[in-house]
């Protein structure tokens, strides 16, 4: 059946809801005046070329009518009746469809529909300049245009991996190795700041204007978190941590291993910038406990630490480097995952912010677990540890 042409219509500005501030957060405060420095476009070698846009809407339950469309304009050689597609089931809150004609899937397409009402949490415009400054630093595949709710973008050989493959010391040198690449990507002079404290000031404001009354008692509440991420805040603060441009997000399946060139790449950049190094590192050693069934015992131990910083730093100084400097990151980067990660926060346990601000719209995520849990028995050593 054919497939109705959809011409491309002017870009319009996108106009995202905005939260007035909370008066309590004083925690929060100097986060908003960094606010626009902080989610601005981060520098990058050279201009990215402008990005086409299709005014085309894709259903969420029906995803296949809107991505045929758009692929008759990035592929309009593809024959309708000859596409092929394929659904990835481990997004989260965006759902994923391949589009191809080759068995091999090496011209493949991604149609990526954003979740419904994640814009309150997301910059869909930075994510789109993440994306182009990943590209150009040769950390992301290509960008081939966005539409009303979402994106296309190249598709990258190789297997997404689980908690048992970043276990494993060969892969998780890749990784160390990728994310020494990307934390390398400098500023040209700036000095950008952490967006850590205003993506979590964002999600209390989402918290306190929307509470979901269904939260069970045993949640803590927005005043006690609260508490503690400003404990938390006035310690971390004080690490002197680096802050480079950050992936954020680094869950098993945002990491794609192929084999056949020996290499990982990481994937979405929905929440990519400039962060703490020690909390992008610690954020991505909470992964090893698992997602659906964590289980902190795999926590890596001190001995696997020690072997994956040594390799990240390594990496980015390009030089061996000396025990004391791979100990002093191994303490900031373990008060780091202290942290409830949550400029994603997706591991359940200590993902309090996020999830509270997700069962506040419209009970899209139920299975968060919202309790604030110890990350194993690594921290409480680790917090009093001197630098």
């Amino acid at each position: 059946m054919a497939v109705p042409p959809s011409a491309p219509l002017p870009r319009s500005s996108l106009h995202l809801r905005r939260h007035a501030p909370c008066p309590q957060c004083s925690w929060g405060m100097e986060e908003k005046a960094a606010a626009s420095a902080s989610c601005r476009e981060p520098p990058g070698p050279q201009r990215a070329a402008a990005v086409p846009y299709f005014g085309v809407s894709v259903e969420q339950d029906d995803i296949l009518p809107g991505a045929l469309r758009l692929i008759q304009e990035l592929r309009p050689h593809w024959k309708p009746e000859q596409v092929r597609t394929k659904r990835f089931t481990d997004g989260i809150t965006n759902k994923l469809l391949a589009c191809y004609v080759e068995e091999d899937m090496r011209d493949c397409v991604l149609v990526r529909v954003y979740g419904e009402r994640t814009e309150l949490l997301v910059d869909r415009e930075n994510e789109v300049r993440n994306f182009q400054l990943l590209r150009t630093h040769g950390c992301a595949p290509k960008l081939y245009c966005t539409f009303q709710n979402g994106l296309c973008y190249e598709y990258m050989q190789g297997m997404a991996l689980g908690p048992e493959h970043i276990r494993e010391p060969r892969l998780f040198r890749l990784i160390a190795l990728e994310m020494a690449k990307i934390h390398s990507i400098h500023a040209n002079g700036s000095l950008p700041k952490p967006t850590l404290w205003h993506k979590m000031h964002n999600y209390f404001t989402l918290v306190k204007n929307e509470i979901n009354p269904s939260l069970s008692a045993d949640v803590p509440t927005v005043e006690v978190l609260e508490w503690e991420l400003a404990w938390l805040k006035e310690h971390l603060s004080q690490l002197d941590s680096p802050v480079v441009f950050c992936h954020n997000d680094l869950l098993c399946k945002n990491i794609i291993y192929d084999s056949t060139k020996g290499h990982v790449r990481f994937i979405d950049y929905e929440y990519a910038g400039y962060n703490y190094q020690a909390f992008d590192i610690g954020n991505h050693f909470n992964e090893f406990a698992g997602v659906n069934e964590v289980d902190y015992c795999q926590y890596p131990t001190r001995e696997t630490q020690l072997q994956w910083l040594r390799y990240y730093l390594q990496a980015q100084k390009g030089m061996a480097v000396p025990p004391r400097e791979v100990e002093r990151l191994y303490v900031q980067v373990n008060k780091f995952a202290l942290y409830p990660s949550s400029v994603s926060s997706r591991t359940a346990g200590c993902r309090q912010a996020w999830g509270l601000a997700e069962l506040t719209l419209s009970g899209l995520f139920p299975g968060v677990s919202l309790l604030l849990g110890a990350l194993g028995p690594h921290p409480e050593p680790v917090l009093h540890h001197r630098l």
